[in-house]
């Protein structure tokens, strides 16, 4: 029998930490495990060019990034497993990627990025018109 997963991304921002304490509610009732996945990707900019050595962490930082949010959302009683992936490239591209054969996608409704008035981010926008599973989007308290 194949254990149902619940895909979650996070990017540290408030939303993708409220995304991720309702996808480990949710996995607590169902029964899931929780996927926790931060994707990287190294800075691509036209015109100028910064030293390779400034970003040379990132897997790092994205690691503590993605350990900071797996803590704060989680309850100290939760009997949910939580496997916490990093991976390198776009966020919306890893997310679909992991999204095959998951029970659900969760996602925040707006990262780090973007127009601080939009509803739904670019991320979240993709994965609802792209992702081969269900999503949920959550909605950050503020929003």
């Amino acid at each position: 029998m194949r254990q149902q997963r619940i895909v979650v991304g996070v990017d540290g921002s408030p939303a993708s930490v409220d995304a991720l304490r309702w996808a480990i509610g949710q996995a607590g009732m169902q029964g899931a495990v929780v996927e926790a996945l931060i994707a990287w990707q190294h800075p691509v900019a036209t015109g100028w060019t910064v030293p390779i050595e400034a970003y040379e962490d990132l897997p790092g930082i994205a690691r503590k990034i993605l350990d900071d949010s797996v803590t704060e959302a989680t309850d100290r009683d939760a009997a949910v497993e939580i496997k916490a992936r990093v991976q390198e490239g776009g966020a919306a591209a890893c997310l679909l990627e992991a999204a095959h054969g998951a029970e659900l996608l969760v996602v925040g409704s707006r990262g780090h990025g973007g127009f601080a008035g939009a509803l739904l981010g670019s991320v979240g926008q993709h994965c609802v018109q792209h992702a081969p599973c269900p999503v949920v989007v959550v909605r950050h308290r503020n929003d």
